[in-house]
């Protein structure tokens, strides 16, 4: 059976409130040995709680964003000393979001797209994560998700700002190696 049908059956599940193990159970018997990985069927199940951004959404965002840098930093708002950091998702690259980016001035700083090297959540936030949460055994995926959540949270002011120290470096790495994939160097 394909994957996408196995996945429109998780879907069926979630949204009747099937815990992880009674959908796997009933996957093992639609399925048999065709039956997806745990590790696809546990993907599937943590997408529910994701949200999908859409360019209706991220506009939304900025403009909250840009509130709430004229509330909390207005030295920085009245000069427009700030920029943003922008990777290159679709939404971020929509002609509306453009728009409204040019309309406001925003400075953007240009992501390089797939450059895992200069992504501040894949080179400060994972490992973070990861040497936290290393080590302990959790029930299920919303635990998982709880415990992530928590350190998060902790995570502290100077952290995030020693993180945009980092993205400075590596940037400056990644001009110098030519724009190519330079982790480990």
């Amino acid at each position: 059976m394909s994957s996408l049908e196995q996945r429109a059956s998780i879907k069926f599940c979630v949204l009747l409130e099937k815990s992880p193990s009674e959908t796997l159970e009933m996957l093992k018997k639609a399925y048999g040995n065709d039956a997806m990985k745990k590790r696809l069927r546990t993907k599937a199940r943590l997408h529910k709680s994701r949200h999908t951004v859409y360019k209706e959404l991220y506009l939304e965002i900025l403009k909250r964003l840009r509130d709430a840098i004229r509330r909390n930093r207005p030295e920085k708002w009245a000069t427009n000393d700030w920029f943003l950091l922008h990777d290159n998702a679709p939404p971020h690259r929509d002609l509306i979001v453009k728009k409204y980016i040019a309309r406001h001035s925003v400075t953007t700083l240009e992501h390089h797209p797939y450059s895992p090297d200069l992504a501040p959540a894949e080179f400060y936030l994972f490992p973070r994560l990861k040497m936290k949460l290393k080590g302990h055994s959790f029930v299920d995926s919303d635990e998982v998700i709880e415990n992530a959540k928590k350190q998060l949270k902790d995570l502290s002011k100077n952290g995030f700002q020693e993180c945009f120290e980092q993205l400075y470096e590596r940037w400056k790495n990644c001009v110098d190696a030519g724009r190519k994939y330079f982790e480990g160097q």
